[in-house]
């Protein structure tokens, strides 16, 4: 059995993720990991009470998209675990990859502007995450 890691942010295009991450997890009996990332470096020339303020919002609003995801999987089956880190999103995936011994990577495609890749860097991501920690990425 593997560990699937799945990165999401909510909405619909992670919610088709987290689906194709399901059934994928589903099919080969493996766990299945969410992982939400809180991101609060956009404020950092903020001052620190509403970054604090912040921060411990995009926590909870994470938390809660990580029980949604977690609850969904578990309806199909699925066994799941739910992970919430704070740093940069990119870092942070390739981290908790390598960490946890992921054999496999769900990232989703790119949906238009509002997402934070577009086709060709996700590509490079992906490349980046299997040299670096050994998983099998697929992009959805």
């Amino acid at each position: 059995m593997g560990i699937i890691l799945c990165a999401t942010r909510g909405g619909e295009p992670s919610s088709r993720t987290e689906q194709q991450a399901i059934a994928l997890a589903k099919e080969r009996g493996d766990t299945l990991l969410f992982l939400y990332i809180v991101n609060t470096h956009f404020l950092d020339k903020t001052a620190a009470p509403i970054v604090v303020d912040v921060d411990d919002e995009l926590s909870d609003m994470g938390e809660f998209l990580l029980l949604m995801a977690r609850e969904r999987a578990e309806q199909q089956g699925v066994r799941t675990e739910t992970l919430l880190r704070k740093g940069k999103v990119r870092a942070e995936i390739k981290r908790v990859a390598s960490e946890v011994g992921a054999t496999t990577v769900v990232l989703g495609s790119p949906t238009g502007k509002e997402s934070a890749f577009q086709k060709e860097s996700l590509k490079a991501f992906a490349r980046e995450i299997e040299a670096e920690s050994g998983a099998e990425v697929i992009i959805v």
